[in-house]
């Protein structure tokens, strides 16, 4: 599993980062989580606000902080 935390560093963005890893350490799945910063390549995901959660190449959430119930049910199969 691929997930992407997208956001130029802000507190938000990196509150959101740290919500994500936690759920998946919680989860037990196996997933690359990737922070991106750089603004062309977050554009590229037609993203506008952050932050924003990509799963799998899936846009899940943009402009807010995802709660941790989300995530998990995002990512458990």
């Amino acid at each position: 599993m691929d997930i992407k935390v997208l956001g130029p560093g802000c507190p938000k963005c990196k509150q959101a980062e740290a919500i994500v890893r936690e759920a998946v350490a919680e989860s037990g799945v196996a997933a690359n989580v990737e922070k991106v910063t750089d603004i062309m390549e977050i554009a590229q995901y037609g993203v506008f606000g952050t932050p924003a959660v990509i799963v799998d190449g899936e846009v899940k959430t943009v402009g807010k902080i995802p709660k941790k119930e989300d995530i998990l049910s995002w990512i458990k199969k």
